[in-house]
């Protein structure tokens, strides 16, 4: 038995058309979307890796400055400033500051 495609209706081949071309645009379709996945999962990776490395850098530079600021705190000034005339102001003595 041999199988004669002149025999088969025009119909039958737009339907078996319309079945090719679905499968077509649905194997498109999850490609793109395996596609789009992969993309987001990528530039979130990007955006976790790039707010850790800013947020570590920014506690670095607020623990250092921290730091900073206690040892300054420590010192001692052991001479007081002379005073100087202002001009237009009056005289106002110069003060050393400590970490308040």
């Amino acid at each position: 038995m041999q199988f004669d495609l002149t025999t088969l209706d025009s119909s039958s081949y737009v339907f078996a058309g319309t079945l090719i071309l679905g499968l077509v645009l649905a194997a498109f379709i999850a490609v793109a979307a395996m596609a789009a996945l992969a993309l987001v999962g990528a530039g979130s990776l990007a955006w976790y890796t790039v707010k850790n490395v800013l947020g570590g850098l920014v506690h670095g530079i607020n623990f250092a400055w921290d730091q900073l600021v206690h040892q300054a705190g420590k010192v001692e000034l052991p001479v007081e400033f002379p005073t100087q005339t202002a001009p237009s102001t009056g005289t106002y003595p110069r003060v050393a500051l400590r970490d308040s």
